[in-house]
């Protein structure tokens, strides 16, 4: 079931980058944008050539989601890089420059640190208790990436007016204020990305340009349902108590969890909104973009993981 829109965006001729395409959140999002008939280039590290070392042993590529969103019906484009290396991401600034002069949409979906993050019964500890080592790779995964990204790609958005940068985190500015996330590390990350959407946002009124920062809510990306042994299509099957397949039943609030095309469509009704600047330096969720533009999730719905 793919639902209309509401007014459907229309972002054919924009071209966007998608920092961090290759799963989860930032396929969605990649392919919403390709569903509004977008150009959209599609970074990460994992390649069918071979890539770039990841921190996940995963089969998805950046050509796979490439491939995505020329199917929903854009133009996708892969490009192979590990946002840590500077040289690489000024190397990719370069070729954006040279093929199409400027940017128009930048999201920010460098995350990468799942595994670093750890199960449910390692959290809560107090930072002492955690490795260091770890500690700091969630870090320089999940800051470093961000700002190293901004800091090559964002002259290209502002080379005309109206350009949009999305940075892509885990809750919004209010609820992250007031709630504790995980660990010292994983809470510093999260609430960075916040805080970066803000800086950005001053940064780039000047320019026309807007920053803001968005969440999912409960994502069903492909680690989630591969940990309950489930897929898109057969997802609410991970919530029945009598399984009997070696995997864990989903608690009750996995009821509300939304595909990454949610939050996509979010995003790409924002890009193609001409008053986005409304939402420079704000805070937003999936679900709130979902009231504000009208969309629904692949399946007709609108889940509000948040509100639970």
């Amino acid at each position: 079931m793919e639902p209309s829109w509401g007014p459907a965006p229309d972002l054919r001729g924009r071209v966007a980058v998608v920092a961090g395409a290759t799963r989860g959140a930032g396929r969605g999002i990649a392919a919403a944008l390709g569903e509004a008939g977008a150009t959209v280039i599609c970074t990460g590290r994992s390649s069918e050539t071979g890539g770039l070392p990841s921190d996940y042993d995963r089969p998805e590529t950046v050509e796979e989601t490439a491939r995505l969103v020329t199917e929903m019906g854009g133009v996708g484009v892969p490009a192979v890089v590990d946002h840590l290396d500077v040289a690489g991401v000024g190397a990719l600034a370069d070729r954006l420059s040279d093929a199409y002069g400027a940017v128009d949409v930048l999201v920010n979906d460098l995350w990468g640190a799942e595994i670093l993050k750890g199960p449910p019964s390692s959290w809560n500890r107090p930072v002492w208790e955690h490795d260091l080592a770890d500690g700091l790779r969630i870090l320089r995964l999940g800051i470093d990436t961000h700002l190293i990204t901004a800091h090559c790609l964002l002259p290209l958005l502002v080379r005309r007016p109206g350009g949009l940068l999305v940075e892509v985190t885990d809750g919004t500015a209010e609820f992250n204020a007031q709630h504790y996330r995980v660990s010292v590390f994983y809470d510093l990350a999260k609430v960075a990305a916040n805080r970066l959407a803000f800086s950005h946002g001053h940064d780039l009124l000047p320019y026309g340009a807007t920053a803001v920062s968005v969440t999912p809510g409960w994502l069903r990306s492909e680690m989630m349902l591969a940990n309950y042994g489930v897929g898109e299509a057969n997802w609410r099957a991970a919530m029945r108590p009598d399984r009997d397949d070696g995997h864990p039943a989903a608690p009750p609030g996995f009821e509300a969890s939304e595909s990454p095309r949610f939050l996509g469509r979010g995003i790409a009704a924002m890009a193609a909104d001409p008053h986005r600047a409304r939402w420079n330096q704000r805070s937003v969720s999936s679900a709130e973009l979902a009231r504000r533009y009208g969309f629904t999730d692949i399946d007709g719905r609108r889940p509000d993981a948040w509100a639970e």
